[in-house]
């Protein structure tokens, strides 16, 4: 019972992301780390450029074994990627990198992006009622699928983005409805998935060699050997629902764009003047601003592999290091007014990787370490998204913009209404 109730890992579940405040409110003012017991197990909070450096440092600290097999089995998928280290890590890693890091693959997917939000803007001026986090989910669902070379209608790509989206909505409330849902749609993906690597191999489909779905059907681990088809089809889903799990930063952006009207009229502006939703520069920046200050992944888990000594504290080889993803991007010693929201602090920064304290989809190097190889593609979306919600033919409802703080995942509490503007509607509901 003593250890039950010194344990830190039910206050993850009772504060969400308010966590990790928490804990840092037990140590100096500016410090770097703050230890904790989570799981039975003396653990170590780090935070900041430092904290980045050293999570990241494969010498010191390893993936395997340190995220919560709920999550792990839920979230990303039974032997994904994001459970290995080393040369095993590199080899699978750079199968990501060629399917979605490389320029060219952004490039494929930015026309197909724009135009399945032109469609969703012409759905909400033709009068449909849907939130900015549905139409990012369908949306992104459906631009991402084509660029996989996945088969089937438009409806069938949306259907199925909606299961992936309820993979990501549930993995971390184990305790609520949704979770049975995500494990209900991670079983029904992998099957699905599964299938499709198969028709690739037994060339039932032919994809396009780039294409996410050729490379997972044909990849190889290092000694040559292919993939069970139920593993690569578990890497075949991690190509596609980070990208739609962007659609939780759309809602963000929803939300700013609705309490920061300035930056709305410049968006629009530039985009107006530019012909195209994509690659506005100052959506760009308004993006990455979301990307920073939004509630999304509050942590990373990482397990010792030597004893470690940081920031004056000291903690054993084998327990566990947290990241702190949202201390660390609203960190006061990297950022100025951390809390304000400022998109331009990502004007003329397209060099976004090189922020050390700039880690909403991880931190260090994609190529050689855990950084996402998507984030290129979820910042060109959210993007086109930003610029899409900015139409001036559209009015973002002010009522649920509420964020709940306890639960993980998190977004703005309607999922932000859209609709289009000067339409008439319920006076409770403006």
């Amino acid at each position: 019972m003593r250890n039950l109730l010194t344990d830190d890992a039910p206050h993850l579940l009772l504060h969400g992301y308010d966590f990790a405040e928490r804990i840092w409110a037990r140590v100096a003012p500016g410090s770097r780390s703050a230890p904790l017991r989570l799981l039975g197990e003396d653990a170590l909070l780090v935070r900041g450029p430092d904290g980045v450096d050293l999570f990241y440092d494969e010498s010191r600290i390893a993936r395997h074994a340190a995220m919560p097999a709920i999550v792990q089995e839920t979230l990303f998928g039974h032997g994904s990627v994001h459970s290995l280290d080393g040369a095993d890590h590199r080899h699978r890693k750079a199968a990501f990198v060629h399917a979605a890091y490389e320029d060219a693959q952004v490039r494929r997917l930015t026309p197909l992006l724009e135009h399945a939000w032109q469609t969703e803007l012409s759905a909400w001026v033709s009068g449909e009622r849907r939130t900015a986090y549905d139409a990012a989910v369908g949306a992104f669902g459906r631009a991402v699928m084509r660029w996989a070379g996945l088969p089937g209608t438009d409806a069938a790509r949306t259907r199925w983005s909606h299961r992936l989206a309820k993979i990501v909505d549930g993995f971390g409330a184990p305790y609520s409805p949704a979770f049975v849902a995500t494990v209900v749609n991670r079983r029904w993906s992998d099957r699905h998935a599964a299938r499709l690597i198969e028709a690739v191999r037994n060339g039932r489909l032919s994809p396009d060699e780039g294409e996410a779905l050729a490379i997972w059907a044909g990849h190889r681990d290092r000694e040559g050997r292919l993939l069970p088809a139920r593993r690569a089809g578990v890497e075949l889903q991690n190509c596609l629902r980070p990208m739609i799990a962007v659609a939780r930063f759309v809602a963000f952006a929803g939300r700013q764009l609705r309490e920061q009207p300035e930056w709305r009229e410049r968006i629009r502006e530039e985009a107006s003047l530019r012909g195209t939703l994509a690659d506005g520069p100052i959506a760009t920046a308004f993006a990455q601003e979301v990307r920073r200050t939004a509630l999304f992944v509050p942590m990373l888990p990482g397990r010792a592999l030597t004893d470690i000594e940081f920031d004056g504290q000291r903690l054993a080889k084998g327990r566990r290091v947290l990241l702190d993803i949202l201390g660390t991007d609203l960190d006061e010693q990297s950022w100025s007014d951390p809390a304000r929201f400022d998109p331009r602090r990502f004007l003329n920064r397209p060099d976004y990787e090189a922020l050390r304290a700039f880690v909403p989809h991880g931190g260090a190097s994609v190529t050689e370490g855990h950084r996402c190889p998507g984030e290129k593609l979820a910042v060109a979306g959210l993007a086109i998204a930003v610029a899409a919600l900015s139409d001036s033919r559209l009015d973002i409802s002010s009522t649920g913009l509420d964020v709940n703080r306890r639960r993980l995942p998190t977004m703005p509490r309607s999922g932000v209404h859209v609709r289009v503007a000067g339409a008439a509607r319920c006076p409770m509901h403006r």
